[in-house]
């Protein structure tokens, strides 16, 4: 008979905050290693480019102990309690997970970004902590706790996908055709999780939990497939890759590094379909608690970070944005790489719609936009003298609709991540504006440039008000020229079918 273990409710709050600190800052060694071979196989400039920033900026979270992404993500945790086990006291697991977060996301010293908000219909408001967590629990043979916990982005998160396929339908033809219509909102390279079967509900969660899976897809190309699950996983990498999104959607060899799939027994009349993309955070990690207090991970060799030559900035065009012009902005070209200095405005969802709102109103904005370049951005807060925290983009899709108004205010140039719908598109060109992409996953690199930063309107909204950054040197990409040329059409189109070689 298996001896009971009793757990101390304190040892679980801070296990769940120390797992949850070090996910913020660490890239797990297996996606490192899979990205850096990536990175050295990629023949598009562009995506190759992509992947360098996210690997050195991943690298300076390191050393530096800050947010590898500024969204720090939603937590969620799946908990596996032995039914010998026993936690003391009369506070449920539930509670001990959120007080875990809210210590993690309010520490001092690494402050990560709060963004859950309470009620998701009417006032969204911020519950300023990060909490509460989504928490799973299964109970299971044993005497300890397991805990897998994850902080996933609301950009791979709003990617997830669900169908219920009649049962002769194809699942890869499928999940081929999703990952195509996603977009690169998702922030790839990344990886992609696959449920099949059981119901709605149990075909997500075994999606959601195989992508956070070890990635082995070098090692199962290397040995060969042994079954026919690994034989599928196998087509689907190839299938996926083969589309040429690449990373951040801007053409490339590699659009996700590693393919999971789960099953699980289901009705005859059904075959339930979850799809999971994880972004290239790809924040989670397991640990398991015996009653001997905290459990705590190992801080991952600093060797494991690949050190990127040739990113150096000569050459680069560089741009003043306070003496911005459209005649300047009509000799950008789709793909190139551009260093601003000056002053940008940042906005988000938020304050998007509050203008939006406001110009309905016929109410003058408290921001002039005319001339100006605002960036899509929701920074993590400082700390030790930082002019901003982690300061990586947002998806610029979600800005969408509000785009046209701001246009219309004379705005110059906007920054995000991932592409642009087809009407924002022609307003753009229309507008003879720009629309310019900083790369997802590159937080900590794109926050070095920033020299400092004002709030200018909606302080309510905290990390989505309107701020005034002064940057040197910020590194961004032409996504859409002033003649409407868009790189994540054009790119994806030129590298669709290229092939690539076996991960080393």
């Amino acid at each position: 008979m298996t001896q009971a273990t009793v757990l101390k409710p304190d040892d679980i709050v801070e296990t769940v905050r120390a797992a949850l600190q070090y996910i913020a800052v660490y890239h797990a060694p297996d996606y490192l290693a899979h990205l850096a071979s990536a990175y050295a196989r990629e023949q598009s400039p562009a995506a190759k480019a992509a992947m360098g920033q996210i690997l050195e900026s991943s690298r300076l979270a390191a050393l530096g102990r800050r947010p590898i992404c500024q969204d720090t993500g939603m937590v969620t945790v799946f908990a596996r309690l032995g039914q010998s086990a026993m936690i003391a006291g009369d506070r449920t697991l539930y509670e001990l997970v959120n007080e875990g977060v809210r210590l993690a996301y309010l520490d001092a010293g690494n402050p990560l970004r709060a963004s859950m908000v309470a009620d998701p219909l009417l006032e969204r408001r911020n519950t300023g902590d990060n909490t509460p967590a989504v928490t799973h629990v299964e109970l299971t043979r044993g005497n300890k706790l397991e805990l897998l916990i994850a902080a996933k982005g609301g950009g791979s998160e709003n990617k997830a996908r669900y169908t219920m396929l009649n049962p002769a339908a194809s699942v890869e033809d499928w999940v081929v055709s999703t990952i195509e219509g996603l977009g690169a909102g998702w922030c790839p390279p990344g990886l992609v999780g696959v449920g099949v079967g059981g119901s709605a509900e149990q075909a997500m969660l075994i999606a959601k939990r195989a992508v956070m899976e070890e990635i082995d897809m070098s090692d199962l190309l290397a040995r060969g497939a042994s079954t026919p699950l690994e034989e599928m996983r196998v087509r689907l990498y190839h299938r996926i890759n083969a589309l040429g999104i690449g990373a951040q959607g801007l053409g490339g060899l590699t659009t996700v590094v590693d393919v999971k799939l789960a099953t699980a027994p289901t009705h005859a009349a059904s075959k339930p379909v979850a799809l999971v993309p994880q972004c290239a955070a790809n924040r989670h990690a397991k640990v398991v608690m015996d009653g001997s207090g905290p459990a705590y991970l190992d801080a991952p060799d600093l060797a494991a970070w690949p050190r990127i030559e040739g990113s150096e900035m000569a050459g680069l065009r560089r741009v003043n944005v306070d003496r911005l012009t459209r005649e300047e902005m009509a000799g950008w070209a789709p793909g190139e790489t551009l260093l601003l200095s000056g002053r940008i405005l940042t906005g988000r969802d938020a304050a998007h719609k509050r203008m939006a709102d406001m110009l309905a109103r016929g109410e003058e904005l408290p921001v002039s936009l005319r001339g100006r370049v605002i960036y899509y951005v929701g920074p993590v807060d400082p700390v030790d003298g930082e002019a901003v925290g982690p300061a990586g983009p947002t998806t610029a899709t979600r800005m969408d609709p509000f785009t046209s108004d701001m246009l219309g205010q004379g705005l110059f140039a906007m920054i995000g991540k991932a592409e642009r719908g087809a009407e924002t598109v022609r307003d753009i060109a229309r507008h003879k504006a720009a629309y310019l992409i900083a790369v997802g996953g590159a937080a900590v690199l794109v926050a070095k440039a920033i020299r400092s930063s004002k709030v200018l309107a909606f302080e309510d909204l905290g990390m989505e008000a309107i701020r005034e950054f002064t940057v040197e040197d910020m590194p961004v990409m032409v996504a859409v020229t002033t003649q409407g040329a868009a790189i994540h059409q054009t790119g994806p189109a030129a590298w669709r079918g290229a092939q690539q070689s076996a991960p080393a």
